[in-house]
Parts: C-alpha cells; structure tokens; sequence
C-alpha cells in the first residue's frame, strides 16, 4: 500500500494564531484585526506553488492586509506557524515502512517554511520514503493532477492508496481520483485508525 500523509496539523502541529500574534506585536496592528484581514487568495497559491519569491510573497501579503512590516519580521511571525512534532504519527509511519509498506509525504507548502521544518523536525524526512513539497512540484492540492503525478512517481494505483489531510477541499479532491481518503480532525484520528491495523 502507498500511505500519503500531509504535513501540517497532520504530523506537525501548527497555528495561524501564532503567526497572527507574532506580526501584531511587531506592527502594533490589533490580533482581530490581521485574523479579519488574512485570506489564503491568490497570491498565498502562488507561494505554495512556487511561482513567486518569498520576497514577493511578504511584500503582497503586508500591502494586502496593510501590514507596516520588515521583511525579517515578516518572516519571525510567518515561521511561528510551527508548535511541534506528532511523535504518535512519526511511529506510525516508522511502523507502516517497516511492514513493507510505502510513505510519503505531500504537503502544500512554500520555500520560506522549508527553510525551517526539515531542520526543526528531522524526523519527518527520516520516517518518510519521499517528501513531496507543492512549490517544487509546481502544483497544489487539491489540484487533480497534483494527487496523479504522486501516484504515478510511486507506481501505486488509486484503489491502494490511503491519503490523510486536515482540509475537506483536499481530502475531496482525492476522493474523485479514487483515493481512499481520510480527513484528519484531531490528534486521535490517525492513531485511531490504524489502532485495528497495526495490532
């Protein structure tokens, strides 16, 4: 079997909130008032898709939401998004590869925070066959052909694949591929499910 985990709220915990308090204390802008502001629109995909420099992305970003930022700032408060690691879903994985099985990762993400998790949580790299990352793939969930080229890379069919993800709109996207897909709501949702499985 091929099992695709997502990365964040998947098997590291993060927090927009933090990044929210982190640009509010730099910029004296009130936390309600960037929450309200704050929309992952147009420019927020092409950072994921890597189609604009972290520069640009921060510059949009700031004049989109009037934020009176450094670039440094901004990148302190974008990088606190991260709270830490799901050392129950790192043995699960561990687990999963140990048992002949294939693990990968496939996260929309962008090259600001990857200039930070791989060297914060080593493990992930470490429990996983292969990352895949949105921004040098081009693509992003829930983007059909971004779920058809992971399947392709790996030489698994949809019907043997399992694809774990905190967001409806890609757990649905893989869904129409066929993909056995399962929406994580909490930190007991992946341990739960392989509670039969891995017994």
């Amino acid at each position: 079997m091929l099992y695709i985990f997502d990365l964040g709220n998947v098997i590291v915990d993060i927090d927009f909130n933090r990044v929210f308090g982190a640009w509010s204390d730099f910029s004296r802008v009130p936390l309600a008032t960037l929450k309200q502001k704050f929309v992952m629109g147009e420019v927020f995909h092409q950072h994921e898709r890597g189609e604009i420099s972290d520069e640009a992305f921060a510059e949009a970003l700031s004049q989109e939401m009037e934020l009176p930022l450094s670039y440094e700032q901004f990148e302190h408060g974008w990088q606190a998004i991260f709270v830490g690691l799901r050392p129950e879903v790192i043995a699960i994985m561990h687990k999963l590869r140990e048992q002949g099985h294939r693990v990968v990762v496939l996260s929309n993400t962008n090259n600001l925070h990857t200039t930070f998790w791989p060297d914060e949580y080593p493990q992930v790299r470490e429990a996983a066959d292969r990352v895949y990352l949105s921004q040098e793939m081009k693509m992003r969930k829930p983007e059909a052909r971004i779920y058809q080229q992971v399947l392709e890379s790996e030489g698994f069919s949809a019907e043997d694949t399992v694809f774990f993800d905190d967001n409806a709109d890609n757990i649905e996207g893989a869904r129409q591929l066929g993909i056995n897909s399962i929406l994580v709501t909490g930190k007991e949702t992946i341990p739960e499910y392989f509670a039969k499985q891995l017994c």
